[in-house]
């Protein structure tokens, strides 16, 4: 049980401690993640993740023993891919295993906060019931982020990203919701949702409270 039970739990295996170390304090600076205690011996991943039954695992490609390519075909787990080697074979064999992303390490802290925050939003995405063809797709897009983009780039996944929380939502969101969801400030939120409304994207309705005050609340573009 982590510290806060609503958190995605992450697990990272590298043998050096120090490395594991540092992606493990990465993960704990993202908003809505915790970080396992990292492991340095791949002969025991298998029962860890077992144990712990962790959200996501952080899996480093060359480990004595057991190499990350043949871990990835047995852990019944999402996980990332963070290696010092770029070699296409590698990386090939790693996403037809199932590897959800591919970090070439060493990388920014930035950037893989940026694939976190991604995989939130594709759990949130495909969170229970059944998804049509277009959910699936906008899900898996979703994890295709760039961590260095251009502020226009950027401010166009921002949009998207407020985009889908609304309408992947199962009932309409508050401004607050919607910025807790997206991991972005409340100002900030506004400003997306304001604009999507004004082009018809999403939908704005106003709910009155416990208090009898009006609230916005956003929900899908009514057909």
């Amino acid at each position: 049980m982590t510290e806060n039970s609503t958190d995605l739990t992450v697990l990272v295996v590298d043998d050096d401690f120090r490395v594991a170390s540092m992606h493990a304090a990465y993960v704990d600076a993202v908003p809505g993640f915790t970080a396992l205690p990292p492991v340095n011996d791949a002969r025991v991943v298998a029962r860890t993740v077992a144990e712990t039954r962790p959200d996501l695992v952080l899996l480093d490609l060359y480990l004595p023993h057991v190499s990350g390519l043949e871990l990835l075909s047995v852990l019944d787990v999402d996980a990332f891919v963070l290696s010092a080697s770029g070699e296409g074979e590698s990386v090939r064999t790693a996403l037809r295993r199932g590897a959800l992303a591919y970090l070439v390490k060493p990388f920014a802290e930035k950037a893989l906060a940026d694939r976190l925050r991604a995989y939130a939003r594709y759990r949130r995405l495909l969170a229970g019931g059944t998804h049509d063809q277009v959910a699936i797709d906008r899900a898996r897009r979703v994890l295709l982020v760039e961590s260095e983009q251009a502020p226009a780039t950027a401010a166009a996944t921002t949009e998207q990203s407020v985009l889908e929380a609304v309408t992947a939502a199962t009932e309409d969101l508050t401004v607050m919701e919607v910025a807790e969801a997206v991991g972005i400030s409340r100002a900030t939120a506004q400003r997306y949702l304001s604009h999507l409304a004004q082009t018809g994207q999403i939908n704005l309705g106003l709910r009155y409270g416990a208090r009898g005050r009006p609230e916005h609340r956003y929900g899908p573009a009514l057909s």
